[in-house]
């Protein structure tokens, strides 16, 4: 249930864009968008078989969504400080893909890489502050698998965490394989909501 109603901000957000530029880097497309309405950016990288989508959800977003999920107002608060983005990763290629996000990195203005805050932390986290069983799975269910295989033509999504400030810019670093090759690209000047 959590899932349905992330795609459907998602697809009321895609709805919308019409703001577009395409960067080509090499091979890959990375493609922004920015709605006229809301101001939502999203950022479409297209590489060798892979498109990888990031689309800013805001605090306020990201806060009103645990709240209907269980969450006091302390522990919403408390996930609607770091940067969330909706992740959505499509297999375009003829064979299937893998990916893990424990492998990828995302770096700030000051060069620091770090990694991802996956939905394993912060279970873990939600578990020490005593949220609800429910509210937890809500949570799980919401948030885009760790490592993941897709076949052709398949997808997923989910929120993605960064510990950075409201506003921030940084290049997120993706790693997949195809078979038993590995591919690496980067998605850069991606922002974090205000």
């Amino acid at each position: 249930m959590a899932l349905g109603k992330l795609q459907l901000i998602i697809i009321a957000v895609l709805g919308f864009v019409s703001t577009s530029t395409m960067a080509d880097d090499g091979g890959s497309k990375i493609q922004h968008l920015v709605d006229p309405v809301t101001s939502i950016e999203s950022w479409v990288l297209h590489d060798k078989g892979v498109e990888v989508e990031l689309i800013q959800i805001s605090p306020d977003q990201a806060r009103g969504f645990f709240l209907a999920r269980g969450f006091d107002r302390k522990d919403a608060d408390f996930y609607a400080e770091s940067c969330v983005l909706a992740l959505r990763v499509r297999n375009k290629s003829p064979v299937s893909i893998s990916y893990d996000l424990a492998n990828w990195r995302y770096a700030t203005a000051d060069g620091v890489k770090r990694k991802l805050k996956l939905k394993d932390k912060w279970l873990h986290e939600w578990q020490q502050r005593g949220v609800s069983k429910s509210a937890q799975i809500a949570f799980e269910w919401s948030q885009h698998p760790i490592a993941q295989t897709l076949e052709p033509k398949d997808w997923n999504q989910g929120m993605t965490t960064y510990q950075i400030a409201h506003g921030s810019v940084f290049d997120l670093t993706v790693k997949w394989n195809i078979g038993d090759k590995r591919y690496v690209d980067t998605v850069k000047g991606v922002r974090c909501a205000d």
